[in-house]
């Protein structure tokens, strides 16, 4: 399976996202979606997995979990928005962590890019995509693409969108 990972898009979805992800099999995404626009586009488009952040209203809390536990080509894939990062996780998610370690932990909040292993739980991989959106004080919108399959990940690719506020340039053409 070919995954496409975004989070804290904040109500803002980059148009280069269909470009990207025109080859994923599913959209993971770890909150902080924003308007329900931004859902509504990306699951018109692929299978969507995802939970809500701390800026999404109550309409997204009811339609997404906090936190997404589910096994895939043979690893176990925990997604919330407020994890940490390691070894200094929250106290809940730390819980939630040490009682059954996944094989990957993915979550957003930070809008800092970071991929590292964590020897403690496990070996697990921890992955934060960074912020897909313009909201925030990031510098560049990333995201990130991988493969799952046979219990590996691979293919691991991190996707800058450009800088935080910057509009596409249209090119327009009189022929």
């Amino acid at each position: 399976m070919k995954i496409g990972l975004l989070s804290d898009t904040h109500s803002f979805l980059d148009n280069k996202v269909f470009e990207y992800f025109k080859s994923c099999d599913e959209i993971w995404h770890a909150g902080d979606i924003g308007d329900q626009h931004v859902i509504d586009q990306l699951e018109q488009f692929k299978p969507i997995r995802a939970v809500f952040g701390n800026i999404d209203d109550k309409r997204m809390q009811n339609r997404f979990p906090e936190d997404l536990l589910f096994s895939i080509e043979g690893m176990n894939i925990i997604i919330t928005h407020i994890g940490g990062v390691p070894p200094k996780y929250n106290p809940r998610v730390r819980k939630m962590l040490t009682a059954a370690p996944p094989d990957i932990f993915i979550c957003g909040h930070s809008h800092i890019l970071r991929v590292a292993r964590d020897p403690a739980l496990n070996n697990m991989l921890f992955i934060n995509p960074g912020a897909a959106g313009n909201h925030g004080f990031h510098h560049m919108k990333t995201m990130m693409r991988f493969d799952i399959a046979a219990g590996q990940i691979k293919n691991l690719e991190v996707i800058e969108l450009g800088k935080r506020g910057a509009l596409e340039t249209i090119t327009h053409s009189d022929t």
